[in-house]
């Protein structure tokens, strides 16, 4: 691969007699031009015949600066005479308008924005530089005197080739568009795994519903071998495998992002290993691989890991398990790598009934329910009602450290604790053994994020309702059978029509730029930012239709946020992948203050770290005291996940391990006390104010179709009043588009005395600002009649209708 240069047009010492006329000019220049425009189109030209054209406004000019007066003698002047500024700026410009050079620069590659960024920054270079080389002088001086005689000196088109290599100077992405398609090109992944390749691997796929036992077979099949790998997508799945084998005598070793955990006590690398999938190697030999959950891999932010483990894990067995419809994609990904695959079909083990009634009320729950939110709010007001009612509940929802998970899931599942109720987010989906009777959806709408990282609200699809509701009646477990409803009546009839739907077949395999392909990008642009590099090369990336580009939303924010700090590209790209929630203020500062220490090559100790977080922490008092710490959980997360990649600077992860167990303990008293925090912390938010509290995806969406609907009459603003009153516990949907008001008298009792006004205001459902809005509205409605303008009319003009048909 040859590094991009940016090569200067050298001229001839009188270049100005050479390019005597325009004509000759333009006629020397079309023959290259036409070859470089045959070279670019080739190359545009995917493997499907179909071509691509770069998205230029992706291309950042990389500045040029004007010589200044330090630069030497002005050999140009010394030949010819020196610049008249006035005339140069005029034929400049005069340049610019010429049809035929906007066609030439097209035929090298510059469209009409990169045409006229080129120009701009060509004609300030030439009026702010104080000389300028000796030919484009010579050539500059040629025109303004032959300008308006009969017989031409020089012509304005004579300056095309000082132009393209000015152009070629500032966007240097130009003159290696060939070599950057062919680094961007992912239309081949198996290749990227010649040691997989090398070997003729076995492939079954064990495929189910939850609770079909398709993974246990896979396991048992791993337990046996002599070596092997499991790959699972999360840490709480990784721990329960790697407990199960040492358990059964099989040493097995733990890795993760945040640890590496061996079996033997001499930290000899165990023949065994259960990871995170991202963690898995792709150049360690085993008998058997175990891939779970293996429908991931269409997940728009980590599906490129899946991709990864089932194209290039060297082992002679992969065992993949997951949803039926993944089938035909990996059947299809392993005919590209002339791979067979066995299919083995599992059932259901235990019924799982969708019931014909509603929850309707908390007053109806029994031992053994799980309600299922899909916001933190939902759950802080859905178990403060629970336990209003005399009863406890267990909480989980996915910024939980693991370990409070555990122990939550454990006080639900033990038969003596008094615990009989859970509230959970999909948290419980995967990754937890629970001994749940009844799933009961509170909405089944939830905030999802697409495939362009843009934030939805949208019904839950048939392969969420499953793999939650499947959660029920766990084989094993004291409940020999599942049931499955809805808190609210309405929404279970379409919670039927989701879960009778078939699961929508996983159509394609997601990708991710690699660390060799941004350097190799970086090599040819190196004045780039990490973020410009990645753009680009999405931009220009290839895929064929079994395979697409991952979202890298979260990591070009990351690569913005440190792009000021100096590190070099391998550490900046290692940052930018780290695993953190860019909604967090903290972690994210934190992440900023990491890099910056890094960059000053000081060691980041473990003083440093409790400096920064303020170690030791109390018990939380409040909600927002909780949300904290469970943020400096996800901190001391990042210090170890770091430390795994730069032992040297971040030296302290035992220390560090020990006080996050502590501070695992003091966040699950927090959990286990949550309903006293949102008493405090109603308690503690003054009247007309709303409580902040980080979740992961804010309410604000409900707060500003509330805003929009308060600006109109009539029943609009009637909807708008019952928008803004929704208890967060009972939000719901409709439909896609709006929300619709199911609050019930029973549950705004239990949250407090007073007017309603006041319990919204202290709950953070309303602000001062809307409540005046409100109250403006209205007066105006009384003022117009009873039902506003808008009723009024329709009102009268239904009393003329009605007048005419009775004459």
């Amino acid at each position: 691969m040859r590094r991009c240069a940016w090569p200067l047009l050298r001229l001839p010492s009188r270049a100005g007699l050479v390019l005597r006329h325009g004509g000759a000019a333009a006629a020397r220049l079309r023959p290259a031009a036409a070859s470089s425009s045959s070279s670019s189109s080739s190359s545009s030209v995917g493997g499907d015949g179909s071509s691509r054209a770069p998205d230029t406004s992706l291309f950042v000019p990389v500045p040029l600066k004007p010589v200044g007066d330090a630069a030497g003698e002005d050999v140009g002047a010394e030949l010819t005479r020196p610049l008249d500024k006035g005339e140069v700026l005029k034929n400049l410009n005069k340049f610019y308008k010429r049809k035929e050079i906007q066609r030439l620069g097209a035929e090298n590659g510059l469209d009409a924005r990169l045409f006229h960024q080129a120009f701009i920054s060509f004609r300030k270079y030439i009026m702010e530089s104080s000389s300028v080389s000796a030919d484009l002088h010579i050539i500059l001086n040629d025109i303004c005197c032959g300008a308006g005689k009969v017989c031409l000196l020089g012509h304005v088109d004579d300056l095309f080739p000082f132009f393209l290599r000015h152009a070629k100077q500032i966007f240097p992405m130009l003159d290696c568009m060939d070599d950057l398609r062919k680094i961007s090109d992912l239309r081949l992944p198996p290749n990227w795994y010649p040691d997989a390749r090398a070997i003729q691997r076995k492939i079954i796929f064990h495929a189910g519903p939850t609770n079909s036992g398709k993974t246990y077979h896979a396991i048992q099949r791993f337990l046996s071998a002599k070596s092997g790998i499991y790959c699972g997508p999360l840490k709480l799945l990784a721990h329960e495998i790697f407990q199960k084998s040492n358990d059964a005598n099989v040493p097995c070793d733990l890795v993760t992002g945040e640890e590496r955990v061996y079996a033997n006590e001499d930290a000899r690398q165990a023949p065994h290993i259960a990871c995170t999938i991202e963690m898995c190697s792709t150049n360690t030999p085993y008998e058997v691989a175990v891939i779970d959950e293996i429908q991931m891999i269409r997940d728009p932010a980590r599906g490129w890991a899946w991709t990864r483990a089932l194209l290039g894990l060297c082992a002679e067995e992969i065992h993949v398990c997951g949803e039926a419809a993944a089938i035909d994609l990996v059947t299809e990904l392993m005919y590209t790598t002339g791979e067979e695959i066995e299919v083995r079909n599992y059932k259901r083990l235990t019924p799982l009934t969708v019931l014909d009634y509603a929850l309707e009320s908390l007053d109806n729950l029994r031992p053994g329910d799980c309600i299922v939110c899909f916001s933190k709010n939902d759950i802080y007001s859905i178990s403060r009602q629970i336990e209003a009612r005399g009863l406890e509940c267990a909480v989980i929802y996915g910024s939980l450290p693991p370990g409070t998970k555990l122990e939550q899931a454990k006080k639900f599942n033990d038969p003596d604790d008094p615990c009989k109720i859970l509230v959970a987010t999909d948290a419980i989906g995967m990754g937890l053994n629970l001994c749940i009777k009844r799933i009961i959806f509170n909405s089944i709408v939830k905030p999802t994020i697409n495939e362009k990282g843009e934030k939805e609200i949208d019904s839950i699809t048939t392969s969420q309702a499953l793999q939650i509701a499947g959660r029920a009646g766990r084989y094993g477990s004291s409940f020999k059978q599942g049931e499955v409803t809805t808190m609210h009546h309405d929404d279970l009839v379409q919670l039927k029509e989701i879960l009778s739907e078939s699961v929508r077949p996983v159509k394609a395999a997601g990708l991710h730029p690699t660390p060799e392909q941004i350097e190799m990008f970086a090599y040819h642009l190196p004045d780039a930012t990490l973020s410009n590099l990645i753009d680009i090369f999405v931009s220009l990336s290839q895929v064929d239709g079994l395979y697409f580009v991952c979202n890298i939303d979260d990591f070009k924010f990351l690569a913005d946020m440190i792009q000021h700090i100096p590190l070099n590209l391998r550490s900046r790209y290692v940052f930018c992948t780290a695993p953190l929630n860019r909604k967090e203020p903290f972690v994210c500062t934190t992440l900023l203050k990491f890099a910056r220490q890094f960059s000053r090559n000081e060691p980041l100790t473990f003083d440093w770290l409790c400096r920064h977080t303020k170690w030791p922490l109390a018990a939380p008092k409040n909600i927002k005291e909780l949300v904290h710490l469970e943020a400096v959980h996800d901190v001391f997360d990042l210090y170890l996940w770091l430390s795994y990649r730069f032992m040297d600077m971040f030296p302290d992860a035992v220390l560090v391990r020990d006080i996050q167990k502590k501070l695992d303990d003091i966040i699950q008293v927090g959990v286990c006390n949550i309903t006293k925090l949102i008493r405090a912390s109603q308690s503690t938010v003054a009247p007309g104010t709303a409580e902040v509290v980080s979740e992961d995806f804010p309410l604000s969406r409900t707060k500003r179709d509330t805003r929009v609907a308060s600006g109109r009459h009539g029943a609009k603003s009637t909807e708008a009043l019952s928008i803004a009153v929704e208890v967060p516990g009972e939000r719901r949907a409709k439909n896609l588009k709006a929300y619709r008001s199911a609050t019930r008298q029973e549950d705004l009792k239990s949250h407090g005395r007073g007017s309603l006004a006041n319990r919204l205001l202290r709950e953070g459902l309303l602000t001062q600002e809307m409540l005046r809005q409100l109250e403006s509205e209205w007066h105006d409605q009384h003022r117009n009649g009873r039902y506003g303008l808008g009723s009024k009319r329709d009102d009268q003009n239904s009393s003329k209708e009605t007048g005419k048909k009775k004459k």
